[in-house]
Parts: structure tokens; sequence; C-alpha cells
């Protein structure tokens, strides 16, 4: 029931805050909801001056909601589904270079950059981590989220090819970081096994079992949607086929993110086409668009409201500034690289490179990936860094997107 009343709350809230901007603000939603969300939380540490009970009780509720639990074990899944059941096989093909490339080389090679670079910039500000503990941040910042961009670039009025790149990454980036993160992670466990077949194994058990996983589910799903023609049942077969497999892998120890990636792509695509009606068809798509939007709301508000709990110092809002710049520059590498393998088969301009480093937000897979860590391993410097860092891609990146888009 305690559950039920948290989850309540902030469907009320999130509601709340989406009818003020579609009323009001008209931003783009998740900046908008983000945006109102800081401003409700700004509100209550101020009221928390003269009525302290108040800010009390309501960091007491925030402190219940294990949000990286809440996105990590329950959101992402649905999340990374509803996305992918929306990108068709055809863009994809047409892109699958710039994707491989960007959702795996620019992941790791940021992960490394921001890894060293964050190493020696906390110590020489007197905040002693380890390099594990810098590289696990480098893996958990690495991951875009561009949820809040993408409509601002088609009203932009940017190519279809670029709107797929972005759209395509940020889906595989996000189970491929979450692989990356996981594996570092048990590296810094002591008696483990840190040679390099050792390493090999750990990511490989988790991303090709992750990938096989989803083309079971996803072939599983297409085979019972087709020998059925009613769509309230089939609907319910895709929310098994991602409730379910997700929990299978969880489990079985391999990616659920990769497995929810790939299960969607083959539900959207050789499911729809060959196993749905169109009204089926018609229902899935609106059923996984409303849950998309939902949990997006839902998310940016608990982005907005974890203000109210995050502990910070000075020195470390200085360091969370100059990791900022950091994180573009290395975000800027880190597409440049890659796009010179991807220029011998298309064309890969200057501008595409400055929108796909601008346009690369990240958001709420990071700071749920932040609050995973250990107490032990430094958690509380970075989830500040993570926070301050995932504010900015939000609210500036996100609401000046548009304008470098059409420049």
């Amino acid at each position: 029931m305690e559950f039920f009343h948290l989850f309540s709350i902030l469907i009320v809230l999130s509601a709340a805050f989406a009818y003020i901007n579609f009323r009001f603000l008209k931003l783009p939603n998740a900046i908008g909801l983000m945006l109102v969300s800081l401003l409700f939380s700004f509100l209550i540490l101020i009221t928390g001056n003269y009525f302290p009970e108040v800010k009390t009780v309501i960091e007491h509720r925030l402190n219940e909601i294990n949000f990286s639990e809440l996105l990590l074990e329950g959101m992402l899944s649905f999340m990374l589904f509803a996305g992918a059941i929306h990108i068709k096989y055809a863009d994809l093909k047409s892109e699958k270079l710039s994707i491989m490339l960007f959702s795996t080389i620019s992941v790791v090679l940021s992960t490394v950059i921001i890894g060293y670079v964050s190493f020696y910039l906390l110590n020489a500000f007197g905040l002693d981590v380890s390099l594990i503990n810098a590289m696990l941040f480098g893996s958990l910042i690495s991951p875009t989220d561009p949820i809040a961009v993408l409509s601002i670039l088609k009203s932009a009025g940017v190519s279809k090819s670029l709107e797929t790149k972005i759209a395509g990454e940020s889906l595989f980036n996000d189970g491929v970081a979450v692989v990356v993160f996981i594996t570092i992670l048990q590296l810094s466990k002591p008696d483990v096994d840190t040679s390099f077949i050792g390493v090999l194994s750990l990511f490989g058990q988790e991303a090709i079992g992750g990938i096989l996983l989803g083309l079971v589910l996803g072939w599983t799903g297409y085979k019972l949607v087709a020998s059925i023609d009613h769509y309230q049942v089939e609907v319910l077969v895709t929310l098994a086929v991602v409730m379910g497999g997700y929990t299978f892998a969880h489990y079985t120890h391999v990616s659920g993110p990769l497995a929810m990636v790939v299960a969607g792509l083959i539900t959207g695509n050789h499911g729809k086409a060959y196993g749905m009606s169109k009204i089926t068809a018609e229902y899935v798509d609106k059923f996984w668009e409303l849950i998309d939007e939902i949990l997006n709301a839902i998310l940016f508000v608990l982005i907005g409201l974890e203000l109210l709990i995050i502990e910070t110092s000075k020195t470390i809002f200085i360091v969370s500034f100059i990791l900022i710049g950091v994180i573009l520059i290395t975000r800027y590498i880190s597409v440049y690289i890659p796009s010179i393998f991807i220029r011998l088969k298309e064309q890969m301009t200057r501008k595409t490179l400055v929108i796909l480093t601008w346009g690369g937000l990240r958001g709420g897979i990071s700071i749920a990936l932040a609050l995973s860590i250990p107490i032990s391993l430094n958690r509380d410097i970075w989830v500040t860094i993570t926070y301050v860092v995932v504010c900015f891609s939000i609210l500036v990146q996100g609401m000046t997107i548009g304008k470098v888009a059409k420049s």
C-alpha cells in the first residue's frame, strides 16, 4: 500500500507539472517537466527555511523511493522496448554503421577519457577517489539520452538520417553502457579475475547473452501473436515479453536493456508486419507510446525532485562544472573518431558532428547508475556530479539544440 501511495503522488505531480508546461511554458515535454520539478524543489527548499517540517516530510518520502532500482529494474525495460518498437529495419539498416560505431566505440572511448580526466581532476581538488571509481563515472555518464531532444530535431527540420542516428544510438548505447558499468563494478570487487580473458568473459556474458535473449523473446512473442487475432491478448503478450524477459535477464545475469532493444525491434517490425492485423498494430503502437510518455514524465519529475536530497559542497560543484566542459569535448572526440570510418560509406559533415555532440543529452539512466554505486566507492560525490551534469544537459543543451540544428 505504501508503494501505491508513493506512485499515486508521482502520477499526480507528473500530471500537474505536465499541465503547467503544456498550458504556460510550452517547452518540449521532458525539458518542461524537469524545469517545473526543479522550480518546485527550490520552492520546497525556500519553504523549508520557515517550515522545516514540510521539507523533512518530503525528503523522507523521496528517500523511500529507490530511484536506481525503480529505473534500472522497472522503468528502463519498458522505455527501451517502447523506443525500439517504433524504429524501422530499413532506417536502422541504412544507418547501421553509424549506430554500431557510436554505441560501442564512442561509449568505450568516452568511458576511458572521462574516467582518467575525472580521476586526476578530483584528486587535484583534494577529493580522494580511485581510478576504478572514476572509470565507473566515465561509464555511467557516457550513454546519451536524447528523449528530450528528438521532437526538437524534428521541428528543426533535420534529416531523417540524423534523426535515426540519434534514436538508434541512444537505444543501443544505453544497453552497452549498462554492460560496461556492470563489468567495471564487478572488477572493483576483491578476488575478481581482472585478466583480459576474465574481463572479456564477463562483458561477453552480459552483452552477447542479452542479445541472444532478446532474439528468443522477440521471436517467441511474434509466434504467439501470429497464432491469434485478438488485440487485447496480443498487447498483453508484448507486456509479458517485457516484464518476463527482463526478470529472466536479471536472474541469468545477462543484459536486460540489450534484450529489450532486440525484442522491441523484432516486435515492431517482424511482429507487426507478419503477426498482427492493422487494428492490433495500431493498438500496440498507441499502448507503448502512452507507456513511454507516462514513464518519461515520471522520470523527469523524479530527476527534478532529486535536488531535495542531493548532498553537495562548493568543491564538488566547481569540479562538476569543469567536468561539463570535459564531457562535451569528450563527446565530440568520441563521435569524431568513428566518423572517420563512417565517411568511407556515407556523408558525415562537421555540422552533423556538432549536432550529435550538443544533442547527446545525459538523463535518468546516468543518475540511476550513479545511485547504484556502493557508498564505499564515493557514491555521494558521483551522484552530485552526475546530477549537475544531467541538469545542465537537459535544460541548457536541450533548450538550445533547436537553434544549433537550424544554424
